[in-house]
């Protein structure tokens, strides 16, 4: 089933991806890291992570899948990164500006929740049965245009779980509006989903939002209004999947999953290294 169309919100879709090169390793420095999870070291936020090299670059990028890196390799910062380098720093970095560090930090860390937040926004503009809801969610768009643009001192200042309930209510409507496309799903879902297997199923309209999908078997399966809403993707299977009309699939959610060139992916989402 159809459920997207060609618009200026998919466009701009595209442009939420990470670009490292415009970026001054704010995901290698600001964040937390954990060994357990996949990451090279335990790391606290704010210090540099000890493979990023003086060009901001990772000494180890190509060998992440060999090192079995998952937590690095599953990151995605919807472009925050280069954005909060580039547009809102102009170009400072914490090396040359250590004095504003930490505000670059923490500013990028409120920019990557708002740019998260803008991406199931601008997603939920191209879902053709949630059209009724399209001006509401036009207008959180544009209060998220507006809160990016301040400054960084203001933007460390922002209240972004606020906003956020106000993004997940209309999110939630949009969900509705997809589920009540597919009053005949094919199956009932188990309680529990971690590992199994929905090898060659139509997973049409199932909602798996902030489900643990870890290491669950998709294989073949037909993915039409599927909901990924917040769902853990590590390990899951999509070989061969058709994903095409799933909704709020990330690329974070790819990056951490498996699949294979037969894999069908929306068209704003890229093949990751490791699946090729």
């Amino acid at each position: 089933m159809k459920l997207h169309e060609d618009n200026s919100y998919s466009m701009k879709l595209n442009e939420l991806k990470a670009h490292c090169a415009d970026c001054c390793g704010l995901c290698c420095t600001a964040l937390y890291f954990s060994k357990m999870d996949g990451f090279p070291q335990n790391k606290p936020a704010g210090k540099p992570c000890m493979h990023l090299e003086k060009d901001f670059k990772c000494k180890i990028h190509p060998d992440l899948d060999k090192r079995k890196m998952k937590g690095c390799i599953g990151y995605d910062c919807f472009g925050a990164g280069q954005y909060v380098t580039q547009c809102l720093f102009h170009g400072e970095d914490w090396k040359s500006a250590p004095g504003r560090a930490n505000e670059l930090f923490e500013t990028f860390i409120k920019v990557f929740q708002l740019f998260q937040i803008r991406y199931y926004l601008l997603e939920a503009m191209t879902i053709t049965c949630a059209k009724s809801l399209w001006k509401d969610i036009d207008t959180r768009l544009n209060e998220n245009d507006k809160l990016c643009s301040l400054t960084p001192e203001e933007i460390c200042r922002l209240d972004v779980d606020s906003y956020r309930e106000q993004a997940n209510i209309l999110l939630k409507e949009v969900c509705a509006c997809v589920e009540n496309q597919f009053p005949k799903r094919d199956q009932r879902l188990p309680l529990e989903l971690f590992g199994k297997s929905f090898k060659n199923k139509r997973m049409d309209g199932q909602n798996l939002s902030m489900k643990l999908l870890i290491a669950c078997d998709f294989s073949g399966c037909r993915l039409d209004g599927t909901n990924f809403l917040g769902a853990d993707t590590r390990d899951a299977n999509f070989s061969n999947a058709d994903l095409r009309e799933c909704v709020f699939l990330t690329q974070v959610q790819v990056n951490s999953a498996r699949g294979n060139h037969k894999t069908l992916l929306p068209g704003h989402l890229d093949y990751p290294v490791t699946w090729r």
